[in-house]
């Protein structure tokens, strides 16, 4: 087995950053009225500014595999070339189509050569899914490096005209013309952009991070599916698939668009993150106080007294000033906001040879948990 490092981190945070007051002028208005739940929702989430790859017309500036690549482009120089990679793995949960795969549209636009790929889907973890793939391919000395990413370009599938034919069902149905708000709370959560790590079997350069161990936590054996899209709930908790609708129900029930049950996801997803990330730990005895800096993956600042608290209740204490966070300025990119905030802390100047780092990941599609520990070479 070989040690395994990130030597190299690149992003791409697509034009110009959008302010909350900016935000409907790019993804629009339904039913030409402003959401009633928009200031609501920012105002716990915290978030002050994001990136979307469309223009204030909506018009797509960027597929989420051109995010990706540009990502990728950023780890090219003379000491590693795109004809070096072995690997492509990407993570993401908003491929730009449903075949084929996001990895291998990714593959397609770099036109380097030959290369094995791996595509991880889901939700927030799908950007570690990716990372440990290419973690336990490098370690296994089936390559002896790997390029991993986060993506997410989920601005088109919240533009309101995605929802204005069900307001217009509502309206016909005699029933208030408001999309549910399972379906608007994220149209305020969630935007754009990508980051990718490389990984390799040596340090190299100034600075690398030794990934130490990385574990995976799933509770959809407990627990049925808190965010989801391209189907809907039914009452007894299961996921209908959008194939066993009609095809007008697809745009009358805005059955692609994205959805979160938010009473299942305030139940459980404290609970179960630090009960995941105790076992973690325990695993491979680390103890909170090991911890130099924790990079915790929120959707929402809402969440961060809750989990400090729910750490603190498991024996985990880790101050404030350990945490390290930019939610509040690229928002919440999914699958790669912990690539993105990993690349800002080791770009920040404040890391040290020795240190510790601790990702963590949570997925509210069926609860699941990603976790990995880092050494700073």
């Amino acid at each position: 087995m070989f040690d395994v490092y990130i030597t190299k981190s690149g992003k791409y945070l697509p034009n110009q950053a959008v302010s909350n007051d900016e935000m409907e002028n790019y993804l629009g208005l339904i039913n030409e009225a402003t959401s009633k739940a928009r200031r609501i929702i920012l105002r716990n989430n915290k978030i002050v500014s994001r990136y979307y790859a469309i223009d204030e017309n909506g018009n797509s500036t960027h597929s989420n595999a051109e995010l990706t690549k540009n990502a990728i482009t950023e780890l090219f120089d003379q000491g590693f070339t795109a004809q070096d990679m072995e690997l492509l793995s990407c993570g993401t949960s908003t491929p730009d189509v449903f075949l084929p795969s996001h990895a291998a549209m990714v593959h397609g636009l770099l036109k380097n050569k030959s290369v094995e790929l791996n595509s991880s889907t889901g939700v927030c973890c799908a950007g570690m899914n990716s990372l440990k793939f290419g973690y336990l391919s490098v370690k296994s000395g089936n390559t002896k490096n790997a390029v991993c990413t986060g993506s997410e370009k989920v601005s088109t599938w919240m533009k309101s005209e995605k929802y204005e034919q069900e307001v217009v069902n509502l309206k016909h149905l005699e029933e208030q013309p408001i999309v549910a708000f399972k379906k608007d709370f994220l149209r305020w959560m969630l935007s754009d952009g990508a980051a990718a790590f490389l990984l390799e079997n040596e340090p190299k350069g100034e600075m690398s991070l030794k990934i130490e161990w990385m574990e995976a936590f799933s509770y959809a054996h407990e627990l049925e599916a808190c965010m989801y899209a391209g189907g809907d709930k039914l009452e007894n908790g299961d996921l209908k698939s959008w194939s066993d609708y009609q095809p007008d129900e697809w745009l009358n029930e805005s059955i692609f668009s994205i959805k979160q049950d938010v009473k299942l996801l305030d139940k459980n997803i404290l609970i179960k993150g630090a009960q995941s990330m105790k076992e973690a730990l325990d695993k491979n005895n680390v103890s909170a106080d090991q911890i130099d800096y924790f990079l915790p993956h929120v959707s929402s600042h809402y969440f961060v007294e809750g989990l400090k608290k729910s750490f603190a209740e498991n024996g985990m204490v880790i101050p404030s000033e350990k945490w390290f966070m930019n939610l509040a300025q690229v928002g919440n990119v999914g699958s790669a906001s912990i690539y993105l905030a990993l690349n800002e802390l080791m770009n920040s100047g404040k890391l040290k040879k020795g240190d510790k780092i601790l990702l963590s990941v949570p997925e509210s599609g069926r609860f699941s948990y990603a976790y990995a520990y880092l050494t700073v070479c």
